[in-house]
């Protein structure tokens, strides 16, 4: 059988649509961001990235860069293995100290990304605690919803960020059911928030688990970077929480926080902490030294906000349809992949801007949109540079536009 053949039609199809991926083949420069170098048929040349998750271009921070480099100098490149088999290095238990203190929990659990720990946690306290019942937000990542899957454990589903919708739902529930409501703060493609306060009073009234994955807000919300649950003054009245070191902390991994007994639950049962490689001790090192610093400094948080505003209003004032929200994030909406993919890819060849086209199925058909994230290093200069490159190609493609 010729499966490559098969391979090639599939891709094919997806080319049609206009949903298949490009990547660009892009190569950060210490202290240069957001500018990076392209490498292209043409050679190399130089574009400003504006859909990074290095939100506050923490990536390229002297002292983070710094731990990373000095820790590698005297523990070398890997951890050598799963923390199970190769011991645990002192840097990683460093790091879940100091989440832990982020979040004010007892405890923190390290993981390899991200994905990996919404996988790894819901997918081992739905199997494993008795008759669990996870209540999902409709919009949750996809390592909410594999994890969820791969647990077995029932599931319900509830209106995106409506807690009365959450409330009838658990009170469905069987009586010895064990419910888990899990939600995001911070939705990374609309950039809405969730009602948090709200759905924890449901889930309190009900005795459910929360879970909440603060992905896209921690470093980012907060008075030392805790996220949107610190902001409100919640993360007390959480169960779970859950966060990345690959967005606004500039480095590499995932993780969980919560009670002693949750994370050693966790820890002792999850396959996809037990068999897999840990953390290098350079990039534990380096995320410390990010979120030590953001626990005490404001001025990035505050310099992306100012720009957030700024990028906003120059957007309002072209009229260039942008869904409007309380986050950091900016998705200008396309409503088609074609042209999705056709302005992201003049904007970087003509423009020197990039910015990926986001299409079916990391938002619905019909939704494509451009993911605009405005950061502190990003200068007035670079917001009047876009905005006059999206005005262009607003009139070329005869896009409709917003009115005021």
């Amino acid at each position: 059988m010729d499966f490559d053949r098969l391979f090639q039609a599939q891709l094919d199809d997806l080319k049609a649509e206009g949903n298949y991926r490009i990547f660009a083949d892009l190569e950060r420069k210490r202290d240069a961001f957001p500018r990076v170098t392209r490498h292209g048929g043409d050679g190399p040349s130089e574009v400003t990235v504006w859909c990074s998750n290095d939100y506050l271009g923490m990536g390229q921070h002297p002292d983070v860069v710094r731990a990373m480099v000095e820790t590698a100098e005297i523990c070398g490149a890997g951890a050598g293995g799963t923390r199970n088999i190769s011991g645990t290095n002192h840097h990683h238990l460093l790091l879940e100290e100091e989440l832990a203190d982020l979040h004010g929990k007892e405890q923190a659990l390290l993981f390899s990304s991200g994905y990996v720990s919404n996988w790894a946690a819901l997918s081992t306290l739905g199997a494993r605690l008795l008759n669990a019942v996870i209540l999902s937000d409709a919009l949750n990542h996809a390592s909410m919803i594999e994890g969820i899957r791969h647990s077995r454990a029932g599931k319900v589903i509830w209106r995106h960020n409506d807690p009365e919708d959450l409330d009838r739902k658990l009170a469905a529930l069987p009586a010895d059911a064990t419910p888990i409501v899990a939600f995001e703060s911070v939705y990374s493609m609309d950039g809405d928030i969730a009602p948090i306060a709200e759905i924890v009073e449901v889930a309190e009234r009900h005795g459910a688990m929360t879970y909440i994955d603060e992905v896209h807000a921690v470093g980012m919300y907060g008075p030392r970077g805790g996220g949107v649950a610190e902001e409100l003054g919640l993360m007390d009245r959480i169960t779970l929480i859950e966060g990345t070191l690959g967005k606004a902390f500039g480095c590499f991994g995932g993780y969980i926080t919560g009670s002693a007994a949750l994370c050693d639950f966790i820890r002792s049962f999850a396959s996809g902490f037990i068999f897999t490689t840990a953390l290098p001790p350079a990039v534990a090192a380096a995320a410390r030294a990010s979120i030590r610093h953001l626990k005490t400094s404001d001025v990035e948080r505050r310099s992306q906000k100012i720009q957030v505003e700024k990028l906003r209003a120059r957007l309002d004032t072209l009229g260039i349809p942008h869904l409007p929200n309380p986050s950091h994030i900016i998705p200008v909406m396309i409503k088609d992949p074609v042209k999705c993919r056709q302005i992201s890819d003049i904007l970087m060849d003509a423009w020197g801007v990039y910015v990926q086209p986001i299409n079916y199925p990391t938002v619905p058909k019909g939704t494509e949109r451009l993911r605009l994230t405005p950061g502190p290093l990003h200068s007035d200069d670079d917001i009047e540079h876009l905005a006059t490159a999206l005005n262009a190609l607003w009139r070329q493609c005869a896009l409709a536009r917003q009115v005021a």
